[in-house]
């Protein structure tokens, strides 16, 4: 009896993550996959950096650059595998019981996973690094080693990037699942994700005081802007602004439904 052969489609899943479900894929998912697709370039050129770096180093010729690069390259293609890994579904996970969960039930795990667990780790994560990547750029930062690379603060600028990019992939992955639940309105996404985007206000809210205290008192010393009375309610006013949003979501979403 001949072996069943294998269409195209289930080819591609298995040799190319990114292919698999496809036609559900949303322009947050096919943007993660195309970045990731790029940076896998890094791996083989990763490999002959090691090689090379093994054999000047028996000859007696280290060179402390060519490691800095190797660090440089895996540190940065294993962040974009990150949000690569969300988008596929390709990270490790114990899924004994949720593998035989339903369709439905999965989505509402994974709904709940990414908008109220993930995404907001990822965006505290992004204004932290974008801190941490500001003060290296100040700061010139560059390598311990003096033939190293001296241009350390580009790839701490990296950072904040690609956890943006897992940002848009972990929306996107939100949306998808999202849409199996119920139509992926904005009262939805909103819901789906509120403590993200009561975060997110939050941190828009910060700075746009900060700036324009800045911009208003050019006598205030800007380390001591943040302990202006108002700052101490910006959170609030950021859940009032959410609310908002959520309340205005509600009645296009009612208004949608009675056209």
């Amino acid at each position: 009896m001949s072996a069943e052969i294998p269409n195209v489609d289930e080819v591609m899943s298995i040799t190319d993550p990114g292919e698999k479900n496809r036609e559900n894929h949303l322009w947050g998912d096919r943007l993660m996959v195309g970045l990731s697709n790029v940076v896998a370039w890094l791996f083989p050129l990763l490999m002959v950096g090691i090689v090379t770096q093994v054999f000047i180093r028996k000859a007696g010729y280290n060179q402390a650059w060519l490691d800095d690069a190797q660090w440089w390259m895996y540190g940065f293609a294993m962040l974009c595998g990150f949000g690569y890994a969300i988008t596929t579904e390709s990270h490790v996970r114990v899924d004994i019981l949720h593998q035989s969960y339903s369709p439905r039930k999965k989505s509402r795990i994974e709904v709940l996973a990414h908008g109220w667990l993930l995404l907001p780790f990822l965006a505290l994560m992004t204004d932290i690094l974008l801190h941490y990547a500001f003060a290296s750029i100040k700061a010139g930062e560059g390598s311990d080693s003096p033939n190293g690379l001296h241009m350390l603060y580009l790839l701490k600028s990296s950072l904040p990037i690609l956890f943006m990019a897992a940002i848009v992939a972990s929306w996107s992955a939100m949306v998808r699942h999202l849409k199996v639940l119920r139509r992926a309105s904005l009262l939805g996404m909103i819901i789906g994700a509120f403590p993200f985007v009561w975060f997110v206000v939050q941190r828009l809210v910060h700075y746009s005081l900060w700036w324009f205290h800045r911009l208003t008192n050019s006598e205030l010393n800007p380390r001591r802007i943040t302990r202006e009375p108002v700052f101490d309610y910006t959170v609030m006013i950021a859940l009032a602004v959410t609310l908002l949003l959520l309340l205005v979501a509600f009645l296009r979403s009612r208004s949608a439904q009675k056209d």
